[in-house]
């Protein structure tokens, strides 16, 4: 732990403490790969457009943060989710993270801003014109995928996600996606839909 002295050291730190807690931790990167190849990826997808910053809500006209008693009042997984899990999930969701170039699921991908695609920051991202940052519609848009930080259990082998898919003309869906751990690799142990949107629609 890193101890202050002074007021401007106190306001230095208070300010690397809450850059460190807006952190998506490396390991967590594995899931959400796991999460894009085996629920969105297709032989035919050429570029992902994901969000930046993670989102704390499960409902997209909501937007105050998932709370425990909204997981169990909607009873995801026949109510089978471990309370830790749970627990674990909805207290790393109270704030956003920022979500950095860590992904490796073998196709491109760009990060997303409100309307505006981001300047690459990976290796796999296609170029963006000159001029700095280009309208989402000026790409071919195969996905537009936004995650939730990761729950996981107190012993470490269960982990749940959530994620979401909007699609240019504003279909599109929400899934929880649940994990077990076995030996040193995880595995998507099962999958919920949280909210689909049809053409014209709601949630």
């Amino acid at each position: 732990m890193v101890l202050c002295a002074g007021l401007f050291s106190n306001v230095a730190c208070a300010a690397e403490q809450r850059s460190a807690v807006d952190v998506i931790p490396a390991e967590d990167y594995a899931l959400y790969d796991q999460t894009i190849e085996s629920v969105f990826l297709t032989s035919h997808t050429r570029l992902v457009v994901i969000e930046r910053m993670t989102v704390a809500r499960l409902l997209p006209d909501r937007t105050e943060p998932v709370t425990i008693e909204s997981v169990q009042d909607r009873n995801y997984f026949l109510g089978r989710l471990p309370a830790d899990l749970v627990r674990d999930f909805v207290g790393a969701n109270r704030k956003a993270g920022r979500l950095e170039g860590r992904f490796q699921f073998g196709v491109r991908y760009r990060f997303v801003t409100g309307q505006l695609l981001e300047e690459p920051e990976v290796s796999a991202a296609v170029p963006v014109q000159a001029g700095g940052a280009a309208p989402v519609q000026a790409l071919p848009l195969l996905e537009r995928l936004a995650f939730s930080r990761v729950g996981r259990t107190l012993q470490q082998d269960q982990a749940l996600v959530y994620v979401e898919q909007m699609r240019p003309d504003g279909t599109g869906a929400g899934f929880l996606v649940w994990f077990h751990r076995e030996g040193q690799a995880w595995r998507i142990f099962d999958t919920e839909v949280v909210w689909t949107i049809r053409g014209g629609q709601r949630p």
